[in-house]
């Protein structure tokens, strides 16, 4: 395992090119256990070419503190890594649970997400996906009991609203927390988002291609 040392939410798919990743192995642990002292994923690629010095079989990136689902995906270091993986050549999962972040009086049920994970993971290879496509598992912050299955969802839309916060400092200077709220009424039937509302994990194979298919057919017929 090789692990940021510290929260990376937001940071998406940022390389550590200016700096140097410093790695420190953590003793006691189970199983092989690094820091890393970057990204997400600097974490795969250090993992791949200097602690493993091979291509790993599957990464699996996660488990994340909170939900990696919607837009949420762009800014998401946890799918980032996953990302990275299928940069490098191996097959990805991501995982998350979607318990609320940064504050939650709710008890973490880490079981839950990592028996879902594991399940996946060993069916992974069958799935036989493309070498650009990843699987980004969220699973709800239910007891395993009270799981009510898994669902194969596409990507919701996450409309925010209340982006900032404006506040002054003790100098009376401007600073903004960047943050935001969604409407939950608006969530599409189908999706990540409305799989974890009704109480099922969601697993949404995502494409590292980002080219548009249809548009670009279109453009070519007015080309």
């Amino acid at each position: 395992m090789v692990a940021p040392d510290g929260d990376r939410s937001g940071v998406a798919h940022s390389l550590s090119i200016h700096s140097p990743v410093r790695l420190r192995e953590l003793r006691g642990r189970t199983v092989p256990t690094y820091v890393c002292y970057g990204t997400p994923a600097d974490c795969v690629v250090v993992g791949a070419y200097e602690v493993f010095k091979a291509l790993p079989d599957l990464v699996v990136s996660g488990i994340n503190r909170g939900a990696n689902a919607g837009d949420d995906i762009t800014y998401s270091g946890t799918i980032a890594a996953a990302n990275e993986s299928l940069l490098v050549g191996v097959p990805a999962i991501a995982v998350s649970l979607a318990i609320t972040w940064p504050i939650s009086d709710d008890e973490p049920q880490w079981a839950t997400a990592a028996r879902c994970a594991v399940d996946l993971a060993a069916k992974a290879h069958s799935f036989d996906l493309p070498t650009t496509t990843l699987l980004n598992l969220n699973v709800p912050n239910v007891e395993p009991s009270l799981l009510r299955g898994i669902r194969l969802t596409s990507q919701a839309r996450k409309r925010y609203r209340d982006r900032t916060d404006r506040r002054l400092d003790p100098r009376g200077e401007t600073y903004v927390w960047i943050w935001g709220s969604h409407n939950e009424e608006k969530i599409e039937e189908g999706s990540d988002l409305a799989a974890l509302r009704d109480g099922y994990a969601s697993v949404t194979p995502i494409s590292i291609d980002r080219t548009d298919d249809v548009t670009l057919a279109r453009l070519r017929e007015r080309l």
